[in-house]
């Protein structure tokens, strides 16, 4: 299976994916998506992110190395072909973690993934999230919550939709849709 997980900036999206990946390891494989955004303290070249220059992404862009891409405010983010269908053939299931634009891109060419958007209980909150990170300037933060708004707005196009109200809670919903797709895969 393929998770395609997509949810707004601050919404604790990789939490989430995280706290469900400890008891899944076995079962998943993450897919680590490309960027050309900065690094973020404490992120680490090739397991958070491919990290690139916008030169080396679009020479990337060219060669047709991504499943999908988009950009995303002033930088881009993709995801590999070579990361998800490596592991896809070895039978393993994929999680990625990656925007809306990606997921649209995503549902056209692997008709068979699941498709997951994790949603903050209010936008009150999504805010307060993106303002306890401290990483983002003022400009960026209302670039970031315009971008939220209209993320919002894409939801009904996944087919779940899981609030992030409180962690525990929404891992377990990421587990009830896993249980829940595996057991429509399960051949009697």
């Amino acid at each position: 299976m393929v998770f395609v997980i997509s949810a707004p900036s601050g919404t604790g999206k990789t939490t989430v994916i995280k706290q469900f990946l400890r008891k899944h390891k076995k079962d998943f494989i993450m897919s680590i998506s490309a960027t050309t955004r900065q690094p973020r303290k404490g992120e680490k070249d090739r397991k958070d992110y491919f990290f690139m220059t916008k030169e080396k992404f679009r020479e990337n862009i060219k060669k047709g190395r991504f499943l999908e891409y988009a950009r995303v405010l002033d930088n881009y983010y993709g995801t590999l072909k070579e990361t998800v269908r490596k592991n896809t053939k070895k039978g393993k299931n994929v999680i990625m973690d990656i925007d809306i634009q990606g997921a649209r891109k995503i549902r056209r060419k692997e008709k068979d993934c699941i498709t997951i958007f994790i949603i903050p209980p209010t936008f009150r909150e999504l805010e307060k999230r993106l303002k306890k990170r401290r990483t983002e300037s003022k400009n960026n933060m209302k670039k970031r919550l315009d971008l939220a708004k209209r993320e919002l707005k894409e939801r009904k196009k996944y087919n779940y939709i899981v609030v992030n109200k409180e962690l525990k809670e929404a891992t377990y919903f990421l587990e009830c849709i896993y249980r829940l797709e595996m057991f429509k895969r399960y051949k009697i």
